[in-house]
């Protein structure tokens, strides 16, 4: 059983709980900290980011931040799929990205932080509707590069019965992403097989710089040994250049054999004096 309020969650202990989801069991989430203010009743909007964080980056937050501010949310929720539809898993390990998530929301007591195994959001919503009371307002948050990917019928077996599940569950804020300019998410919404759902899509306007933010950009960075000042939340800039040289640079395979994992804290959790071990979040 997950507590609520995990205190003592490292890398390690992470991993062993994701070891028990499962790809090919019924869609569920694996919560490895529930939001101490996130939503009560009457049930209200949940906004979801689903991403592989690898690592979370400016452009994450501030996608949450801009749809944030068209609709204000009781809860916001960072899931983790442990399998990507079109993503294998290279640069951080998935426990690794899930401790830098627990940092992330340390300091945020409407944020969550949880795991599911599928990586097709109508999965994903059946999971989420499944953990939160009913009557919620599921938003999901995506850059319009996963919208594209939204609607790739290579993904399905009937595109149109498992869009008008989803869209029937949940709703889409939709962030620009370079080098597509902000009008070729308008030109998407009016193509045949995306205008019968384009109600439930609303958009967002990111700035030039976090719109052609990726996390690969963060991962190069880190391997070259440069800075990642203001490409990644602050309080996951030291923890994650420290993965890096602990690691040889965050573009090389994890070894565990010859590395230290993050605590919850984005600390390595057997080397503890480190630099930013008195920074509270």
């Amino acid at each position: 059983m997950v507590s609520s309020s995990p205190q003592d969650l490292d890398s390690s202990t992470i991993a062993r709980m994701l070891a028990s989801l499962r790809p090919d069991g019924a869609p569920h989430l694996l919560f490895l900290r529930r939001a101490p203010a996130g939503i009560g009743s009457p049930p209200g909007t949940l906004l979801c980011l689903s991403a592989s964080f690898n690592p979370m980056t400016a452009a994450h937050a501030g996608l949450i931040r801009e749809a944030s501010r068209i609709v204000p949310p009781q809860e916001v929720l960072l899931l983790l799929a442990t399998a990507n539809v079109d993503k294998p898993v290279a640069g951080l390990p998935l426990e690794d990205r899930l401790a830098l998530l627990l940092r992330f929301a340390d300091s945020r007591p409407g944020v969550s932080v949880a795991a599911v195994a599928q990586g097709r959001f109508v999965d994903k919503m059946w999971a989420i509707h499944r953990s939160y009371q009913a009557g919620i307002r599921l938003i999901f948050l995506l850059g319009f590069d996963t919208l594209v990917r939204l609607f790739d019928p290579k993904y399905y077996t009937d595109r149109g019965a498992s869009l008008s599940t989803l869209f029937g569950g949940s709703e889409c804020v939709v962030g620009n992403r370079a080098p597509e300019p902000p009008e070729a998410v308008d030109a998407f919404l009016v193509r045949p097989e995306v205008s019968p759902f384009a109600g439930r899509i609303r958009l967002v306007q990111l700035p030039p710089g976090l719109a052609a933010l990726s996390a690969t950009l963060v991962r190069a960075r880190l391997a070259r040994g440069e800075p990642i000042t203001d490409l990644v939340p602050p309080e996951l800039e030291e923890p994650l250049e420290a993965w890096a040289k602990g690691k040889g640079g965050a573009g090389r395979p994890h070894n565990p054999q010859r590395t230290e994992p993050l605590d919850r804290r984005g600390r390595t959790a057997r080397k503890r004096r480190q630099p930013w071990q008195a920074r509270t979040s």
